[in-house]
């Protein structure tokens, strides 16, 4: 029988048509019974005698991979692969799949989101209300103002597509041009440094790579409007998370809204203890139509490659 270790806790938890293809298969599962993140010794000890993974964001390095000598397919739930070895899948012929695109409409209503509350102080006045503050607070607009979105990719796109409802100009940054998108949308290509100078807004979409550690930085700040909402829903570390709070504690810039931290123990973040940041649990992509859709799509990753290396 094969056997498939589940690690995401909302994995099937709205729709179980995920767990019913896995039992038509014939699929042993292997649950993550711990209510939290795997550390790297448990899922050693998980790895051990499966066939498949259908991973979140535990740790499968070389050292947990090594300990998986059965291990054919990696199916990600999600699109972010940097807890992952792909050098070692790629060495030891194991297959990894990312769910791309089931998330994009709840992470970008989720960074839209954030972008209003930050600008609006959404968080900041409604706390002050339940404990007794009724008091007028002025907050910052958002129709018709500039868009930075750094990284056109589906979600990318999605937030500029929000954000052409507010009738706002919009800006965009990556490495690769898209003519056709960019005139449909009427979106302006440019460079990182002439978005940060220009925008009142930045929405962050881009993969944590080396290219893109500490893409916001000390330097990139400085070259912000002191209007500035940057937002950022997508990997912890592409913003510099002290520079971002010395910014913010100077009013160099207005606010930030953070899905995710450089830190990996965001508990413990100072950016916590300011008024103009909202923060999440790195839950944009957990809406109910979106967790659906990311096991559904994950088992068909998963159950295709196993299929493969069955016949292969």
């Amino acid at each position: 029988m094969t056997k498939v270790l589940i690690t995401p806790r909302s994995f099937g938890k709205y729709d179980d048509e995920a767990f019913q293809i896995l039992k038509m298969n014939h699929v042993e599962i292997v649950p993550n019974t711990t209510g939290a993140v795997l550390s790297k010794d448990k899922m050693k000890e998980l790895v051990a005698d499966v066939d498949g993974i259908i991973a979140g964001v535990d740790p499968l390095d070389a050292e947990v991979l090594a300990c998986a000598p059965k291990l054919k397919a990696i199916s990600k739930y999600g699109v972010g692969t940097d807890n992952i070895d792909l050098d070692y899948c790629k060495e030891h012929d194991i297959s990894v799949s990312i769910t791309k695109n089931a998330n994009r409409n709840a992470v970008a209503d989720y960074s839209f989101g954030l972008m209003l509350a930050v600008a609006r102080r959404i968080p900041e006045i409604s706390d002050g209300c339940k404990n007794g503050d009724w008091s007028k607070k002025v907050a910052a607009d958002v129709f018709g103002k500039k868009l930075g979105v750094l990284g056109l990719g589906a979600i990318g796109r999605g937030v500029i597509h929000r954000a052409l409802g507010f009738d706002m100009q919009v800006y965009g940054y990556d490495v690769v041009e898209d003519d056709v998108f960019l005139e449909d949308n009427e979106v302006t290509f440019a460079s990182l440094e002439d978005i940060m100078s220009e925008c009142d807004f930045i929405s962050i979409h881009l993969p944590l790579i080396p290219q893109t550690e500490n893409l916001i930085n000390k330097e990139m700040l400085s070259k912000a409007k002191d209007n500035l909402v940057i937002v950022n829903a997508a990997r912890g570390g592409i913003i510099n998370d002290d520079d971002l709070y010395d910014a913010l504690v100077n009013k160099q810039i207005y606010g930030a809204g953070l899905d995710v931290f450089q830190t990996k123990t965001p508990k413990e973040s100072k950016l916590l203890t300011l008024p103009n940041v909202v923060v999440g649990s790195h839950t944009a992509a957990s809406s109910k139509g979106a967790v659906a859709k990311m096991s559904l799509m994950a088992v068909s990753n998963l159950m295709k490659n196993l299929r493969e290396k069955a016949m292969a």
